[in-house]
């Protein structure tokens, strides 16, 4: 007889985020590039680089759709900007890895990005921001038993090191300083918008569930709120 062990749900508060204004970024590059994903879609992109972000990082900015149209709208009220700060992720936006949902959440948000007017942000914080060896060093310990947070703390680091101020920086350089946020993440919100850019809506993803990540989805739900409907496979079950 298998005997099925359920978790109660941890708090979910967001946590506190820190008032700092970061300085101004400024354009260094654009660029145009066309884009085409494994199953066909493609699309164009400009693609930004900027000097000046408080962390140092290599991210990206990608314009799609009608981007221009979007910025210009917003002094007369317009609807602003779909955006999505995507946090890189090899193992999942590369090697199509199923232990995350990432590759198909950055597929769909470049789509609905392109329909609608707006930017993706590909921001350069591996694994929640601890890094890509450490990440598979937590995927070690979560095929032992712990979960997504508690393996990151169990290394020694942050359950979450991400912090949106590079993004909040290119977001305003550009003249995005109202948008629409494509994510799930209350936390991606409360960050942005800490750092001056308005959110007025969060719009949630789509539910990219599988056999190998039901169990990661669970606690992101569970333990810091994110906007999934999980259905039957959400529970955590051992």
């Amino acid at each position: 007889m298998t005997t099925c062990l359920t978790r109660a749900p941890r708090a979910t508060a967001v946590p506190e985020v820190p008032r700092a204004a970061a300085p101004a970024a400024e354009v260094r590059t654009r660029v145009v590039v066309p884009l085409r994903f494994p199953d066909g879609y493609s699309t164009t992109a400009d693609v930004v680089t900027f000097h000046g972000l408080v962390d140092g990082k290599e991210h990206l900015l990608l314009g799609l759709g009608d981007w221009r149209g979007r910025l210009a709208a917003l002094p007369d009220g317009g609807t602003p900007p779909l955006v999505r700060p995507h946090s890189e992720c090899l193992t999942g936006d590369v090697f199509g890895s199923e232990r995350c949902d990432c590759g198909p959440q950055l597929r769909e948000a470049v789509e609905r990005i392109a329909d609608e007017g707006g930017f993706l942000l590909y921001l350069r914080q591996e694994g929640r921001g601890i890094g890509l060896y450490a990440k598979l060093d937590a995927y070690a310990l979560q095929d032992a038993g712990l979960d997504t947070y508690e393996a990151n703390l169990a290394l020694g680091r942050g359950e979450d090191e991400r912090d949106y101020r590079a993004a909040a920086q290119m977001l305003r350089a550009v003249g995005a300083e109202r948008i629409r946020l494509l994510s799930n993440n209350p936390d991606k919100a409360a960050q942005l918008e800490a750092y001056g850019v308005a959110v007025d809506e969060r719009v949630p993803t789509g539910v990219h569930l599988s056999e190998a990540n039901h169990r990661y989805l669970a606690v992101k739900r569970d333990h810091t709120s994110h906007t999934l409907d999980l259905g039957d496979l959400g529970e955590l079950t051992a």
